[in-house]
């Protein structure tokens, strides 16, 4: 599996929170090559299983959200600038003077409106407020009302970007990345014998509180869930202080430690990792996990054992994401090598 350009695909496909169906789309396409009764439950999460319920063998999900942070339309003022808002996490700071697609009855171009820094207040904050978000598509009012409408969601423009060192950027890396992941674990378990039945959840609405996930871990009915996601990257824009809990991109995917997490498949992905020798670094929370699916699925239904592999990424919900492909595929690759060596973890 080419972990860039499956990447490539999954981010080039709009799905901002509760708007997911295209990203939804290009993943349950991808995962049919692994997975029977691939499909979509009631909210929209794409779902998928492997192995036989019959079989005697444990059930473990892998769970990773297919939603993005955008923005939503409110409002189309007189003069056809169109008024958006959040939907959800949304870094304000990096919005001003971005191109954007509208996802209307068609797709629409726009960029969000600036200020010249000559005419602006000398006091003004450096974030766009959240009601003072206005994209200019070079329609008037009544043309545009022909194919926006108030509800319509909007992301950022820019293609997967390849940087130096095995790096990339771009838009809805969180959490296009722990998809990816968990596709390419998948595509190292195909020819094997796995120790679970496997069931695969890309859920939506997790920026809006984790709902999807609630909802596909008590439809997966699991013994045991792995919840891929990304987590906070160590560059010049986190304080030294802070480093502690950050991962260094493309020193591996992160392992969770919480005490809302289970302690044994903490303990046997680490030893996965050492004995297969496969690069990792320790996520340590005093919590939860700080609002990640790990928290909600491991409450699904009477409960299930739960562990988190996080992929670090720099620049959180900007349109400029970054992550080493290398921890991709080490995070698919111990995802793969414990599922596999179950019985002996």
């Amino acid at each position: 599996m080419d972990v860039f350009e499956v990447l490539k695909r999954l981010t080039r496909a709009a799905g901002v929170s509760g708007g997911e169906n295209s990203a939804a789309s290009v993943a349950s396409d991808f995962l049919k090559e692994y997975a029977n009764a691939v499909g979509f439950d009631c909210h929209g999460s794409v779902t998928g299983f492997i192995g036989n319920r019959n079989n005697g063998r444990p059930v473990i999900l892998l769970d990773a959200h297919i939603d993005e942070i955008g923005l939503i339309v409110t409002h189309i003022d007189k003069e056809g600038f169109v008024k958006a808002e959040p939907c959800g996490g949304v870094d304000r700071r990096s919005l001003s003077a971005l191109t954007v697609t509208v996802h209307g009855k068609e797709p629409v171009k726009g960029v969000i409106c600036s200020s010249p820094p000559h005419a602006g207040n000398k006091n003004e904050e450096a974030a766009l407020k959240a009601g003072e978000i206005r994209i200019d598509t070079g329609y008037g009012r009544e043309g545009l009302e022909k194919i926006i409408s108030p509800g319509d969601k909007i992301t950022a423009d820019g293609e997967l970007t390849r940087l130096l060192g095995g790096k990339v950027s771009g838009r809805a890396l969180d959490n296009r990345a722990g998809v990816t992941a968990v596709l390419y674990a998948l595509s190292l378990l195909k020819n094997g014998s796995p120790g679970f039945n496997i069931a695969v959840a890309f859920t939506v609405q997790e920026e809006l509180g984790c709902r999807g996930g609630r909802v596909a871990a008590y439809n997966a009915d699991a013994d045991y869930a792995i919840v891929t996601d990304v987590s906070y990257g160590i560059s010049p824009a986190i304080s030294p202080n802070e480093e502690h809990k950050c991962g260094k991109p493309g020193g591996g995917p992160m392992l969770g430690f919480a005490p809302s997490l289970d302690r044994e498949m903490f303990d046997g992905l680490r030893k996965t990792a050492e004995d297969w020798e496969i690069p990792y670094q320790l996520e340590i929370m005093n919590r939860d996990t700080g609002g990640t699916n790990a928290d909600e699925i491991s409450l699904a239904k009477g409960g299930v054992k739960t562990a988190l592999v996080s992929v670090p990424l720099r620049y959180m919900h900007t349109p400029v994401e970054t992550v080493a492909l290398s921890d991709v595929e080490a995070a698919g690759q111990l995802i793969a090598a414990y599922i596999e060596g179950f019985n002996s973890v």
